[in-house]
């Protein structure tokens, strides 16, 4: 099936990848070692807003009126790139997911949540916005590839606490079996062609035309694993498709970066010339570096392993002459707080060191060209107590659904924290 797609698009005429020079200067392209638009270098610091499609819908959980309130808010603070999940796959009844999906069975897809992100994307043209375009997931919150592998083999998903009795090292072993299914990457290609071969139904723009897109992610956080032969194969096959539906927009992977036993490595995964520039995530707390119940001792570790983590991305990604995007990091709130209203010295501490790291490098042409912190909560609250995962019902915070709501958040009322954003914003923009 892969095949067919992709011989039909290339019958089509879409089959070649576009030269920067041939490109509409309103896209965001990639010139030697950074992005440009408009004859003019683009580097920014945005967010995360992986919501923007549900809010945009007028079906179950959508917001439109909310959104609408998000993006004003966010142009006000001068962030004009947003990374959205665009693809996302049910059952509704799997626990730990976006509630609806998109595709709530393979092959069907709902018309609301497709409206929605027609209208996010038109809302953020209004504004001279653009977004990255997360079209799968390693993780299962979003179903992605571990539903795939499901839905291809009839097997239930292994799931590990709080959703069920298996390890995480089951589950991802489950996810990555992926790249290997011929089902499941046809089932998941197909849901590819269906969004990048959309035409907005507010804009009557097709998709592939419209600047408002910057590039089209692979996936969330995809692992090799111990399936890594077969996980660089997919990553060939996939930019290549995407390129031959689309030639004017970037495609990326999406990956963490450099993590040896995950199975990810930056050179490897991004060398396919179909790979417009690569990707790496930091998290400080997640990777074991800081503790927030002992944050006295762990913050200085944590900064000094970002720091060094920070310099391998970067090199690898020089040696491969690609630009670089940091599109994943966050910082809990004083004491792992999921609290509103608790402090927020440590993350503010953070949030300044690490993007003054992201921005001196790119002010020395390091590689690094974009930002996006994680994740815009703005006016939403946890409706719930501490620890409490998301339900039908609350509102989208800037944390998944299957996890702790609060935990990264960045709130409208978090002053300081907005503060050093904005900041950097301005410092971003202004790179020439």
């Amino acid at each position: 099936m892969v095949l067919i797609l992709i011989l039909s698009a290339l019958l089509s005429g879409n089959g070649t990848s576009a030269s920067a020079s041939s490109l509409p200067s309103n896209f965001v392209h990639v010139v030697g070692d950074h992005f440009e638009v408009n004859g003019a270098r683009y580097s920014y610091l945005g967010t995360n807003l992986w919501s923007a499609m549900n809010l945009g819908s007028t079906g179950a959980g959508g917001d439109r009126a909310r959104l609408i309130r998000e993006l004003d808010r966010l142009q006000n603070l001068g962030i004009k790139n947003l990374r959205i999940v665009a693809a996302s796959e049910g059952p509704g009844t799997e626990p730990g997911r976006i509630i609806p999906a998109l595709q709530e069975t393979p092959g069907v897809f709902d018309s609301n949540l497709l409206k929605g992100l027609d209208f996010a994307l038109a809302e953020m043209g209004k504004r001279g916005m653009c977004a990255i375009l997360v079209l799968n997931n390693f993780w299962a919150w979003s179903g992605g590839m571990s539903q795939y592998v499901s839905w291809s083999t009839g097997e239930k998903i292994p799931y590990p606490s709080p959703f069920g009795d298996h390890s995480w090292i089951d589950f991802i072993a489950f996810s990555s079996r992926f790249y290997s299914d011929p089902k499941a990457v046809d089932l998941a290609q197909n849901t590819v062609q269906q969004i990048v071969n959309r035409t907005n139904s507010i804009t009557g723009k097709p998709y592939r035309e419209d600047p408002a897109i910057m590039a089209w992610e692979l996936g969330n956080e995809p692992r090799g694993v111990t399936n890594t032969d077969d996980f660089n194969v997919w990553i060939k096959n996939s930019a290549h498709f995407i390129k031959t539906l689309d030639p004017n927009h970037l495609v990326t992977t999406g990956t963490e970066g450099t993590m040896g036993l995950a199975g990810i490595d930056i050179e490897q995964n991004n060398s396919s010339s179909d790979i417009d520039y690569a990707t790496t995530h930091i998290w400080a707390q997640n990777f074991g570096w800081y503790n927030p119940s002992f944050p006295s001792l762990t913050y200085p570790v944590a900064v000094k392993m970002m720091k060094s983590y920070l310099d391998t991305q970067v090199e690898a990604s020089l040696n491969i002459k690609k630009p670089l995007v940091l599109e994943e990091f966050g910082f809990s709130r004083d004491s792992n707080s999921y609290d509103p209203s608790s402090t927020t010295q440590y993350r503010d501490q953070f949030y300044t060191t690490i993007l003054g790291e992201a921005l001196g490098r790119a002010q020395a042409h390091q590689a690094i060209c974009g930002v996006n912190f994680w994740a815009w909560a703005g006016e939403a609250r946890p409706t719930s107590s501490a620890d409490s995962l998301w339900k039908v019902g609350d509102p989208f915070l800037g944390d998944p659904p299957h996890e702790p709501q609060g935990w990264y958040s960045i709130y409208d009322s978090d002053t300081s924290t907005l503060s050093i954003i904005q900041n950097y914003v301005k410092l971003f923009s202004q790179l020439k």
